[in-house]
This record gives C-alpha cells, structure tokens and sequence, in this order.
C-alpha cells in the first residue's frame, strides 16, 4: 500500500492522523514500510497494524512513544504486550492437561519467546549468580543470538523455587541426565519416521514426539508420586 491508502484506512478510527504523523512515527522506528527503488514507501498489512497499535495507545493509554516501542520489541520477540498497569512483559501460557501435566501443546514450540539476560532474571526473579550456575551445569542455554527462550524461563523459576529446599543447581544435574535419557528413547522412535520419504513425515515425526514426550512426564511424574507414598 501507498502511504495514501494507508492514511484512508487508519481514518475510519483515528481521523486526525496525517501522513506527516505516519512519517514522524517512521522516522522514530516504530514502523519500517518498504521502499521502492524510486524512494516511495510501501505498507504492508503488518505496518498498519503496528500503526493502529501505536495511535490506539496515545490515544486512550496516553503512553509516550518510548514506552509503546517497548510494547512493539516484545511483541517482535514473542511476547504478550504488556497491560497498561503494570507495564511489564508477560511470557505465553505453557499448555497444560486437565491434571496440571504438560499437554502434548506445551511440546511444540509455538512461541518464539527472546528475552534478554537482564529481563529473564527480573521475570523469573533469580539472582544472577543462580543464572550463572544454572548454565555452568548446562541446565539453561543462552540462544545463537544471546537471548533466552521460555524454557530458560521455566528452569530458572523452577531452580529458583528449588533453592529454598536446599536444593543447588549442581543436585540438579540428575534432571538434566535423566530427560536427555528420555529425549534418546524419543528419538529413537521418531527419527525413522522423519527420514521417510513421505511429504508428511516431517509433520508425523513432530506431532509424534510432541505425544511421547507428554506420555513420558506423565510416567515419570506419577512414578515419582507412588515413590513418594512408601516415605
């Protein structure tokens, strides 16, 4: 789209925008429309979205522009946008059965969840020498571009919850030996299956894993329950 039939879209609900304000919201990063090798600029569906986020914010949030380009990069890195109050970040709900156990959901990364070091140890609310033992144990993994996903989440609070039993990072390590014996047995099953040559191995090669994994939390969680009953 043209920056003219961008401005006959927004105006239906925000009739005061011009096309100097759609350039000044450009001009501070907040969009980032294409542009033709003669220099005009070229909307996508997802540019006037953003733009409809941004106007709605000013004008019933009142929230300065500095503050809805934080709502924007967690909403490029996979987060919730923030409520207006308070105005910190919230991670996607992890799928979980009637029971409380994962459902198989939970196994098919459907996020794409990056937070910076900084942000996942204010979330998760673990210091950073718990974080730095967490990794020297390989129990958390920062990704190729430095950030972490909502697994590192999970195990942070998780560890961090641990702790007040007197439990470090280092007793944790039997965890970590364990599920990677389980992630074995999965792979096992599954990568015959991915290596068919039919167009939809790839597919029944996830959608297989995703049910294993679910069945295999399952057993262990209810097999570490009927331990606990003979203590």
């Amino acid at each position: 789209m043209t920056i003219g039939q961008v401005l006959e879209q927004l105006r239906a609900d925000h009739p005061s925008v011009t096309i100097p304000k759609i350039r000044f919201l450009e001009d501070k990063g907040l969009i980032k429309p294409q542009r033709t090798p003669a220099g005009y600029r070229k909307f996508s569906e997802e540019d006037v979205d953003r733009l409809r986020y941004v106007l709605r914010m000013q004008r019933d949030h009142y929230l300065p522009l500095k503050v809805i380009g934080e709502h924007l990069d967690a909403i490029d890195r996979g987060m919730e946008p923030p409520p207006i109050e308070p105005t910190v970040p919230t991670v996607p709900t992890v799928a979980l059965s009637a029971d409380g156990l994962p459902a198989p959901e939970s196994f098919r990364r459907s996020d794409n969840l990056r937070i910076s070091r900084k942000e996942l140890v204010k979330i998760a609310e673990v210091p950073e020498e718990l974080l730095d033992q967490l990794e020297e144990f390989g129990l958390v993994r920062p990704l190729t571009t430095g950030h972490y996903d909502t697994d590192a989440l999970v195990i942070a609070q998780a560890a961090r919850d641990l702790a007040d039993f007197g439990l470090e990072p280092r007793h944790l390590r039997a965890f970590k030996t364990a599920a990677d014996r389980e992630v074995g047995l999965v792979e096992q099953v599954v990568t015959p299956v991915r290596r068919s040559r039919d167009t939809s191995a790839s597919a029944r090669a996830e959608e297989a894993a995703s049910e294993m994994a679910a069945l295999a939390v399952r057993l262990h969680a209810t097999l570490v329950k009927t331990g606990l009953r003979r203590l």
